[in-house]
């Protein structure tokens, strides 16, 4: 156990903590003794209660904004998740793409087919859908 000489309004207390704690006994001391000298007059009893009061209402109001703030944060994990669902869906498109690719060009050249109307549109689609799984690409960090 490790002894602390802490200074509050002036007069020294000596108090026993767990050793290592010194640091943050001497920082929460100090947080109590400014408390307690931001009271004007009173006795020295009387100056310690408000400063008492004073920081538990700090601390019930930290607390009333952690609670407020908690579904938020559960929102944005589950806002997170879903943006890592699709990218990892993406991440399978590009995959499964990129071995059709190869696929196709270890295959043996085939006689060219003279194109339709019909294919254009199809080619377009592809075209697009490529375009837009490179851009996805792009932005995997």
């Amino acid at each position: 156990m490790a002894d602390v000489k802490l200074n509050i309004a002036g007069r020294v207390y000596d108090v026993h903590c767990a050793d290592g704690q010194e640091p943050q006994l001497i920082q929460l001391a100090t947080l109590v003794d400014e408390k307690v000298r931001s009271m004007p007059g009173g006795t020295e009893i009387r100056q310690m209660l408000f400063a008492a009061l004073m920081l538990a209402d700090e601390a019930q109001e930290a607390k009333g904004k952690a609670d407020k703030a908690e579904p938020q944060s559960d929102s944005l994990r589950a806002a997170v998740a879903l943006a890592e669902s699709r990218e990892a869906q993406a991440r399978d498109e590009l995959k499964a793409a990129l071995a059709e690719l190869a696929e196709l060009k270890k295959a043996p050249p085939t006689e060219a087919v003279q194109p339709r109307p019909s294919h254009d549109r199809a080619l377009l689609q592809i075209a697009d859908r490529i375009e837009a799984l490179a851009t996805k690409v792009e932005q995997i960090p």
